[in-house]
């Protein structure tokens, strides 16, 4: 792409092809004779004895530079002469994603944290054009990434996870969960989600609570239970991972219920159809309106040209 005098040429290479359409109609120009080369294409006695019979009979041997033009016209409108508008209009997806993820000593030690990161990575990655979020909990909790639709670089941050990501001991995924709306309402999410992945450590009232105003605002809580049996194993003063808590969770957040091991059915249903709220974005889309299409009106002359009938 190249800017000339305001003008910008989207597809520049295709400036090549008119000496290329010269050069060849001069060639077949000079080839061109009154008999159209049947001269050269037949036998040099048998065009003798037809020419002594009378049999040859010259034409005019004009030459024709319409199909030449046609052509040049052609390759000049595939060049894509554009003028930039800067009034595209630009939307972003009101349906959001918000990965709350369990840090607790309980996971970290305890469960299979490795597990969770790839779940917590594999729910991004089937997100699609969701921008997702990450908050990360254990006695506090922090907003690890605000919204983005990188995918790539959340997954990066999921991967640096461990258990001294955050200082604060404990296991407090009300707090966790409360970020998470907040980040909701900051956005203006419409129809968000919500999938938490902790083992159940520290859920209770304030925690379900959470979940109800969750949901009650529009969007669903979905969970990916962690359990036990990481490469550690669980610590005997460790509590024990809670399945049937972490799916009440769900049940109330009106979301689905999975775990870590396989996540497929939480990530399809945080990531399926949820794209159908828009609204105006605050970038401008750059467009450009490619004037070459009406080109291609100024090559139909010459080309019917070609049809014309000779006396």
């Amino acid at each position: 792409m190249i800017e000339l005098f305001g003008v910008t040429f989207l597809r520049p290479w295709w400036l090549a092809a008119v000496p290329l359409i010269l050069i060849l109609s001069v060639i077949f120009a000079r080839r061109i004779t009154a008999l159209a080369g049947w001269d050269r294409a037949i036998d040099p006695a048998l065009f003798a004895a037809l020419k002594r019979l009378g049999r040859v009979i010259p034409g005019r041997g004009r030459k024709s530079w319409f199909p030449a033009l046609a052509a040049t016209i052609i390759a000049l409108a595939l060049v894509g002469p554009a003028l930039r508008t800067n009034d595209g209009t630009s939307f972003r997806n009101l349906d959001g994603l918000v990965i709350v993820m369990d840090l607790s000593r309980s996971v970290a030690e305890g469960g299979r944290l490795a597990e969770a990161r790839l779940a917590a990575r594999y729910v991004a990655d089937r997100a699609g054009s969701r921008a997702v979020a990450l908050v990360v909990y254990a006695g506090d909790a922090y907003l690890a990434n605000t919204f983005t639709t990188d995918a790539a670089a959340l997954g990066t941050t999921i991967a640096a996870l461990d258990g001294e990501t955050i200082p604060d001991p404990g296991s407090r995924p009300e707090r966790g969960l409360a970020i998470a709306r907040q980040t909701l309402a900051n956005a203006n999410i419409i129809a968000g989600d919500v999938v938490l992945i902790t083992d159940g450590g520290g859920i209770g009232s304030p925690a379900l609570r959470e979940t109800e105003a969750i949901a009650a605002s529009g969007s669903r809580v979905s969970t990916l239970f962690v359990p036990s049996g990481g490469a550690n194993g669980a610590q005997p003063e460790m509590p024990r991972p809670q399945h049937s808590v972490v799916d009440a969770v769900a049940r109330i957040g009106g979301g689905v219920a999975g775990d870590v091991i396989f996540p497929a059915s939480v990530a399809d249903d945080a990531g399926a159809g949820r794209a159908t709220n828009l609204a105006a974005g605050n970038l401008a889309a750059l467009v450009w309106t490619d004037y070459g299409r009406y080109l291609l009106l100024f090559a139909l002359s010459p080309a019917l040209a070609l049809f014309r009938r000779r006396a």
